[in-house]
């Protein structure tokens, strides 16, 4: 055969494994109000840039029929392209091939995409869209999870991992999401759970949709499991391209600079946290004023509200910000609260991106259901992340900073760089209405007028104990400074922890209180 005859031959086998499972298979895929994985890959990539590897590789199961069975591209499409001109590594399951399912060849494509991802240091980024484990295959599709399980793990920390589940993902698949630095869901698409719906019905009786059992929403509102929401594939797409502009390739570098902008918010900062200490504000207000033109981007915006996580950018460079939010439950920390700060915080120093803490809380969620879920636990893992990491860590407390929160929010004492507070501080064991009912009981029992006396005696615990000025006379806080200097030192204290180094004593790992 001729080469021109040979060409011919290639481009219309090439054709045909580029329509997946076939047309009619597409117009279910499209029924379904889904992209096909092709387009997905195009569409999130830059133009033109995509490089496809290992088009022609098949199953090699010979039972249940499979020998019959050709399946493109063995359900998956790996390969090579750029987000913002830089290089990455991404494969797509097709659901239109035999439902996406996993078998062991199928997964030694990703794992082949992973191990290029791992050599040439560039982010590697999934798209779920599976319906499981291929049956027919047995062990075979078992082995391919758990090789694609190892490599995320020793990619962990190295390179950036995204997931994107669009579809279902279910089972055993959904781990390598889980081991994954970021996962996007996207509502009335993504589907995530261990266990699906009809067991659940056979076992315990109960009937569940899928939605219900394990939904975008779900995901990102109450299991955490998801770290970005959208409303649609091209939304989830621009989220995933905005993250990539945040953080470094992968832990050599640091995160690309971009000009320096000064914050476009109009808001006073003065203006934005209220006299009384009691009555909450947003602190995304505060951030927005502290980070250039503005614009900070939320991680798991939906999930254990009451702690706040993104990145900003100040002086162009790449900035993870940790804030209690007083909007939600005074900004206390809990058990989720707890673990999503201190998986963010792991992620920053494993990427080299310092953080900024800004704290108001009133300490951690007090409660038996608190108690019982754990918190102790939960809540040390904030106390692990911050004291491992290297990075630049830089605290500025707003308001509140009472018992084990204050030291718990990367206090001087778990090896904070710089800890800054604005006058207004209540930095103290305690609240002061507690700690004055304990030290004065005496007092106020025995007044004419209990209540008054106990005003005197909040006012007095406030002036002699609960103020900035008793931890800034001992070496704890570096300064005492005026809101309106906030962005000014931060930027200084950015500035000048650029080449810091922080040695630690050598071991194999440490032991962090999963």
């Amino acid at each position: 055969m001729s080469l021109k005859k040979n060409i011919l031959a290639l481009r219309e086998k090439k054709a045909k494994i580029q329509k997946g499972g076939g047309d009619a298979a597409i117009e279910k895929q499209v029924a379904m109000g889904k992209m096909t994985a092709r387009e997905r890959i195009v569409t999130l990539l830059d133009e033109n840039s995509f490089h496809e590897y290992d088009m022609f590789v098949q199953h090699e199961e010979r039972n249940f029929g499979m020998d019959k069975k050709e399946l493109a591209g063995d359900g998956v499409i790996t390969g090579t392209g750029t987000i913002f001109g830089a290089p990455v590594c991404v494969y797509a399951q097709d659901f239109t091939v035999m439902g996406g399912s996993l078998g062991l060849k199928h997964a030694r494509k990703i794992t082949k995409i992973m191990d290029h991802a791992l050599k040439l240091r560039v982010p590697c980024i999934g798209i779920n869209d599976s319906g499981g484990a291929r049956i027919q295959e047995g062990i075979g599709a078992l082995a391919g999870y758990g090789e694609i399980f190892y490599r995320n793990t020793l990619a962990s920390g190295v390179i950036p991992q995204i997931s994107v589940i669009l579809g279902p993902c279910a089972g055993g698949a959904v781990y390598s999401p889980a081991l994954t630095d970021f996962v996007f869901v996207v509502e009335n698409i993504s589907k995530m759970f261990i266990t699906g719906p009809n067991v659940i019905e056979t076992v315990l009786g109960e009937k569940i949709s899928q939605e219900d059992l394990g939904g975008a929403r779900v995901h990102a509102e109450i299991t955490g499991n998801a770290h970005f929401y959208a409303e649609s594939e091209l939304e989830c797409f621009d989220q995933i391209k905005k993250l990539i502009s945040f953080i470094p390739w992968n832990n050599s570098q640091k995160a690309k600079s971009f000009e320096p902008k000064k914050p476009k918010s109009k808001k006073n900062i003065e203006d934005i946290i209220p006299s009384d200490p009691k009555q909450p504000y947003d602190v995304r207000d505060v951030i927005k004023v502290l980070v250039d033109d503005s614009d900070f981007f939320e991680i798991q915006e939906l999930f254990a509200p009451n702690i706040v996580i993104g990145f900003g950018r100040m002086n162009g460079e790449t900035i993870g910000f940790v804030a209690n939010q007083p909007m939600y439950l005074a900004g206390v920390l809990d058990c989720d609260s707890s673990d999503k700060a201190a998986r963010f915080i792991r992620y920053c120093d494993s990427f080299n991106i310092p953080i900024i803490t800004l704290e108001d809380m009133p300490g951690y969620l007090p409660g038996v259901d608190q108690e019982h879920a754990g918190v102790i636990r939960h809540g040390a893992k904030m106390l692990y992340a911050y004291s491992e990491a290297t990075v630049a860590k830089i605290t500025v407390i707003l308001r509140k900073a009472y018992g084990g929160g204050y030291i718990a929010m990367n206090s001087r004492h778990l090896g904070a760089d710089f800890v800054f507070s604005w006058p207004s501080a209540e930095i103290a064991v305690m609240g002061p209405e507690g700690a004055a009912n304990i030290i004065f009981r005496k007092e106020i029992m025995e007044a004419e007028d209990q209540d008054a006396m106990r005003q005197i005696k909040v006012q007095e615990y406030i002036e002699k104990f609960a103020n900035p000025y008793v931890a800034a006379s001992k070496g704890y806080i570096d300064g005492v400074i005026e809101p309106a200097e906030t962005r000014a030192l931060l930027l200084h204290s950015l500035e000048v922890s650029k080449n810091k180094e922080d040695y630690r004593p050598t071991k194999k790992h440490g032991i962090p209180p999963f």
